[in-house]
């Protein structure tokens, strides 16, 4: 990937003015600004985004903001100041996009509401991220990633059937609005090549981890009660986990009879392929303790290398169990580019995921690092508010900006 490609990406020229912090709506304009959309990321004076004091630190520098942040540009503003407020609905009237993930009601508090917005710029697309929406009795709930877990259902289905329910391991809960909030976005953006207006978004977490229960919550109306915790097995699924191997584990995964052949032959076993006990999904969900007890019997003499090799040779899902840093490092990720190298303006040189989404024979430049406070802040005023140097003194001197 050539550091030097001058495409940002598909949303190149599209101008976002960020509002968020801590993880909902960061991942959200992160999303945005993997796209080649340039953020404006609004920091309060002092500490900026709460993620910039979370421990653990490097050279005054938070894990968790760097994370989440790469390829935006910061600017520290007092939204307590009216000249604050002036310069933030100035930088509003020239964005394509607005993004907040304050409680319902913060934001028109501040006079920054979408009705007040939009009376200044009809063609923004104002994207609110809150954890159960702009409506409903929760409205005003504070929430957190593990809340919403447990509200929407996705939290008693997590763990083993015998313990207690257990959290994911990533914060899907924040995350979600990631996901939703950029799709709500990119759709809102191609209405508007349509109708010439923006539109205020919705996006509630506790709404996005509904639904992606998906086929978990149809089998609830299926069967009107909660499905069992089964681990990491698959409540219909069978064999389909984690299996014990000699000094370690791999997952295997059978998800149609095909595989299931696939799976006896590997652990030398052909003859079960036709057993008229397990040679349909049923049988085997039904006798999921005997089938789990012969694959496990096979793989628990094997090493995790022997079984990956066995595996892959007869086209059987499966994987090793990778801890971070070695999922990060694998060959896989390598050659995708996942983890890349960028400059930061006081940690020099540090590594970085990189895009998730690419665009074949149009590769786009390394991000750029996670800004330090208020680093693009005269660069802002300057460029996109045409302030003149002596404006941007004056406003420093008063406190309004950082």
């Amino acid at each position: 990937m050539s550091s030097e490609t001058p495409w940002a990406g598909p949303l190149a020229g599209v101008r976002v003015i960020d509002f968020t912090r801590v993880l909902a709506g960061p991942a959200a304009s992160l999303a945005l600004a993997d796209l080649g959309a340039e953020v404006f990321k609004i920091e309060p004076p002092g500490t900026g985004d709460e993620t910039r004091t979370f421990p653990p630190m490097r050279e005054g520098e938070s894990h968790y903001y760097l994370a989440v942040n790469r390829g935006k540009k910061s600017i520290v503003v007092d939204l307590k100041s009216e000249e604050g407020l002036a310069l933030v609905r100035d930088l509003a009237a020239r964005c394509d996009v607005l993004v907040e993930n304050y409680r319902p009601g913060v934001m028109d508090r501040l006079g920054l509401g979408y009705e007040a917005i939009a009376a200044i710029n009809p063609r923004l697309i104002y994207c609110s991220i809150s954890g159960y929406g702009q409506t409903g009795p929760l409205r005003d709930r504070p929430s957190f990633d593990i809340v919403l877990q447990a509200m929407s259902g996705a939290l008693s289905m997590n763990g083993e059937p015998d313990g207690l329910p257990t959290k994911l391991g990533i914060p899907l809960g924040d995350l979600v609005g990631g996901i939703n909030g950029p799709i709500g976005i990119l759709s809102a953006l191609y209405e508007r090549e349509r109708t010439g207006k923006g539109r205020h978004i919705d996006v509630s977490l506790m709404d996005g981890l509904i639904g992606m229960l998906g086929y978990i919550a149809q089998l609830a109306f299926f069967n009107g009660s909660d499905p069992t915790r089964v681990g990491s097995q698959h409540p219909n699924l069978v064999p389909y986990g984690i299996f014990p191997a000699r000094e370690g584990s791999i997952v295997i995964a059978c998800l149609t009879p095909g595989f299931w052949s696939r799976i006896c032959r590997a652990i030398e076993r052909p003859e079960l392929t036709e057993d008229p006990r397990y040679d349909t999904l049923e049988k085997r969900r039904d006798a999921r303790a005997e089938v789990n007890a012969i694959v496990a019997a096979f793989t628990e003499r094997r090493s995790v290398d022997e079984l990956v090799a066995i595996f892959t040779a007869h086209e059987v899902p499966h994987a090793p169990i990778l801890g971070v840093t070695e999922a990060l490092a694998q060959p896989q990720a390598a050659a995708r580019e996942m983890v890349v190298e960028t400059q930061h303006k006081t940690l020099g040189p540090i590594p970085i995921v990189n895009r998730p989404i690419r665009f074949t024979d149009a590769p786009q430049p390394v991000p750029s690092a996670p800004p330090v406070l208020g680093e693009h802040t005269d660069t802002i005023l300057e460029e996109v508010l045409d302030l003149s140097p002596e404006r941007i003194a004056q406003l420093r001197r008063a406190g309004v900006v950082a």
